[in-house]
């Protein structure tokens, strides 16, 4: 659990110490170039220019995945691509590109496969782990094996295909998940497949986190574009031609889409990190490992708790862990007392189709306000928040940015329990 306050955050235990006074030849590993990750390295690489620390950014591949828009890639849309080197442009870092097997503590070591040399090894002082969450098929029988994720491009650029040749036969497909990816690629699909008959399986209702007015719109939405809706059930099986509900009906599913559920790499509990039950590393009020400070940990991969209740993984939340990890290092190796975490939720952005979303407005912890936005403003605002994170990136580059808008006010100024 994370203890978070307003003051600053006591520095002892800290294994950066000894290189306070000179931070030149500091090696900072940082493990995932996905939102998090990359935002880390960039405005950790601006503020320390002049000290000379060494950056090291290790991904398994070597394009930047817009994770946001993962959706329109499953209906068979063309997306940018994004060089992770091309980002890093003119900033120092180092890329490595390569799959992160092995985290040794006590040597302080990483080994990384697939780089070259072969079972590379980097060394480091800090370590920022990063390496987010993946779609969790291994809850449901049958869905790692029939079931087709949203975790990398190549994934979601097979499905995409797979659906391209059911729609000319009229097949149908199974989105599970009523949250709100799931909702974003049923919509999306049905839009740009009119062919397919696409069924959205939720055991909540879909948008159950939003207000009344704008769960309506999305339902509203689905029924528009011919999406049926199977709330209230709960996934048992997923067999190749169909899934299978707890009360025993199948659904026909000439391919499954899944969306319901997350897990972390087991990578940091592999290395002794304190971890909860999910395998997130458990952090303090500055993002660090409460049993190796050394280790910071942000995005998905960290357990995060505000006084309100738990951060839960989005783009939303994780970006301004990226910023305080950068932020909490700089000042450690400045020698100066850290500061603690504190973030507010804004919105639960989220697109139905090209030509529409909706935007529920929400209070600090992510319950609704009674404001919501809809239509064509609304997929503007929507295009604004996904496409945020490469500007961010670009400006960092040459300027300090700051990607945390609102901190909670006073809802976050109390500590976690």
């Amino acid at each position: 659990m994370v203890v978070t306050g307003t003051g600053p955050v006591p520095n002892e235990g800290n294994a950066m110490n000894a290189t306070n006074a000179r931070p030149d030849g500091h090696r900072v590993v940082v493990l995932g170039a996905g939102y998090t990750g990359m935002y880390t390295a960039l405005r950790l690489a601006h503020r320390t220019r002049r000290d000379g620390v060494r950056i090291t950014l290790v991904n398994p591949s070597g394009r930047f995945v817009e994770r946001l828009r993962s959706h329109r890639i499953a209906a068979g849309q063309e997306l940018a691509h994004h060089k992770i080197r091309d980002l890093l442009a003119g900033t120092g870092i180092t890329f490595v590109e390569g799959t992160a097997t092995a985290i040794d503590p006590a040597a302080r070591r990483v080994t990384v496969d697939g780089a070259a040399p072969p079972d590379h090894e980097l060394r480091y002082e800090t370590l920022v782990h990063a390496l987010g969450s993946a779609a969790d098929t291994g809850a449901v029988p049958g869905a790692d094996a029939h079931a087709f994720t949203l975790d990398s491009p190549g994934s979601a650029g097979r499905f995409a295909a797979r659906t391209a040749e059911l729609a000319a036969s009229g097949g149908a497909v199974t989105v599970c998940g009523g949250g709100l990816t799931g909702i974003e690629a049923a919509t999306e699909i049905a839009e740009s497949r009119p062919g397919l008959r696409v069924t959205l399986i939720s055991s909540d209702e879909p948008g159950g986190m939003m207000g009344a007015g704008a769960r309506a719109y999305v339902r509203r939405a689905l029924d528009r574009l011919g999406v049926t809706v199977e709330s209230g059930s709960r996934v048992a099986k997923v067999l190749p031609g169909a899934v299978e509900l707890a009360d025993g009906r199948t659904v026909r599913s000439d391919a499954c889409l899944w969306t319901a559920g997350v897990t972390v790499p087991p990578l940091a509990a592999d290395a002794g990190f304190a971890t909860d039950a999910r395998g997130r590393i458990v952090v303090d009020a500055a993002l660090r490992s409460v049993s190796h400070p050394e280790v910071l940990a942000i995005g998905d991969a960290a357990a995060v708790r505000m006084a309100w209740g738990e951060i839960h993984g989005t783009c939303q939340s994780g970006v301004p862990t990226a910023q305080q990890a950068a932020d909490t290092i700089v000042r450690l190796l400045r020698g100066k007392p850290v500061r603690p975490f504190r973030f507010g939720y804004v919105h639960q952005p989220v697109s139905l189709g090209r030509r529409d979303a909706v935007i529920q407005f929400t209070r600090a912890d992510d319950t609704p306000r009674r404001a919501y936005l809809t239509g064509r403003a609304a997929v503007a605002y929507k295009e604004l928040v996904s496409g945020s994170p490469l500007v961010v990136y670009r400006l960092s580059r040459r300027m300090n940015v700051s990607a945390n808008f609102f901190k909670g006010g006073r809802a976050t100024r109390r500590p976690a329990v």
